[in-house]
């Protein structure tokens, strides 16, 4: 069994303990927020296949969750995980606080295992409360133990997450308090490259936080879904895929697909359980905004996504949504004023909103993503207190409430 760990966006680790707990890959209940308990959603026996020999214990920390298992759930993981960021193998641990002590524990590792020859590689050093608070330091020590261990150094290459596919193996070294802990990516580009999302409206919001949303709302993936601020359609393409069973990673590749060791016919495997599971009959999801050219990049990301025939998408206005008969669950995330239309005083527009759900939404499920509790108040509904999460480097609340009246 390896060391395993789930990276994940802040305030959004509850979610992804979820999906590991799914998947069986950790046991228990993961810890909640008490302002806002997460739905269990769908049963777990309509998402993934949960393995025959359970789960382990997994730890939840500020950034993610670190559990165990084998290669082959570094696969599922990477697979299945909707709400996280990458998931890392701990290939060792140990304390150093001089360079040459720090060099010669690094060269014991097993490197060739996830290294093939002439892979670049990227290291990506933090280092805090140590001895060893050079990082650049840091990094050609580390450099130069891969080079003993191997025989020669791998070339060296500049990671940028915007570069596509194309990317470095990237190792992650952190040291805390002369405590270094040497992780492999497995999961390559960032997990929420879902593959789909080449087309984006103004303020796009992350698939990985779209997949939490859906999440948080607690849809049954039975009843309609309503997004009435579709932009570019993140939040409708992710529920359909979420209601179709289709895993977040089905249509790309990763990192692990380039270590010596990669099992391609496990993987395969993986995928045609996968394809086994896919649903064709789901609810109707909606999806409106009031900008033209929203509509026609959520359009084409849900084609990509193979998603397009799930959702309805139209051009319109708040004040001109028709929901069908309900009840069901409107999950968005408005304008907030900070990056869009800064002069404008968005009250109104909530207002409106508000007002639309009290009239055409009478027992639905509300989950909306905003910035300003101000917005909230002028919706005139009861939200709960909900919980702080990053938008694009924008604190936001994630807030729920049921419309009553």
């Amino acid at each position: 069994m390896e060391k395993l760990f789930a990276v994940c966006a802040p305030g959004l680790e509850p979610f992804t303990a979820l999906e590991l707990g799914r998947l069986g890959l950790i046991d228990g209940h993961p810890p909640q927020s008490e302002n806002f308990p997460i739905e269990k959603g769908p049963p777990d026996d309509r998402q993934v296949p949960r393995p025959a020999s359970g789960g382990m214990g997994g730890e939840l920390q500020s950034g993610g969750i670190e559990f165990q298992g084998s290669l082959h759930d570094v696969y599922r993981a990477n697979l299945h995980l909707r709400t996280a960021s990458r998931v890392l193998v701990r290939l060792g641990e140990f304390y150093a606080s001089a360079f040459p002590e720090l060099r010669r524990k690094a060269s014991r590792l097993l490197w060739e295992n996830y290294l093939a020859p002439e892979r670049p590689i990227a290291l990506r050093v933090t280092s805090k409360k140590s001895r060893l608070y050079h990082e650049a330091a840091v990094a050609e020590r580390v450099a130069g133990a891969i080079a003993d261990r191997l025989g020669k150094p791998p070339p060296a290459q500049k990671y940028r997450e915007d570069s596509g596919t194309d990317l470095p193996q990237l190792i992650v070294v952190r040291i805390v308090d002369n405590l270094c802990t040497i992780s492999m990516d497995s999961s390559g580009a960032l997990l929420h490259r879902r593959g789909y999302r080449l087309a984006t409206a103004k303020a796009p919001l992350r698939e990985t936080l779209a997949s939490a949303m859906v999440m948080a709302s607690g849809w049954d993936t039975l009843s309609p879904f309503l997004d009435p601020f579709c932009g570019s359609g993140t939040i409708p393409i992710e529920a359909a895929l979420l209601a179709r069973r289709v895993p977040a990673g089905y249509s790309r590749r990763f990192a692990f697909m380039d270590w010596p060791h990669f099992d391609s016919k496990s993987w395969d495997e993986l995928l045609a359980d996968a394809r086994k599971a896919i649903a064709s009959d789901i609810p109707k999801i909606i999806a409106s905004d009031r900008d033209a050219g929203a509509i026609q990049a959520a359009q084409g990301n849900a084609e990509r996504a193979g998603v397009a025939d799930c959702i309805e998408f139209s051009r319109k206005a708040i004040s001109a949504i028709d929901p069908p008969p309900g009840p069901g669950w409107v999950v968005t995330n408005p304008p907030y004023g900070v990056r869009l239309r800064k002069t404008n005083d968005l009250r109104n527009l909530y207002a409106q909103l508000g007002k639309v759900l009290r009239t055409r939404c009478l027992g639905w499920r509300v989950t909306v993503l905003c910035d300003r509790i101000q917005l909230i108040r002028s919706t005139g509904l009861e939200f709960e207190k909900g919980i702080s999460l990053m938008n694009g480097g924008l604190k936001v609340r994630l807030l729920r409430s049921l419309v009553n009246s």
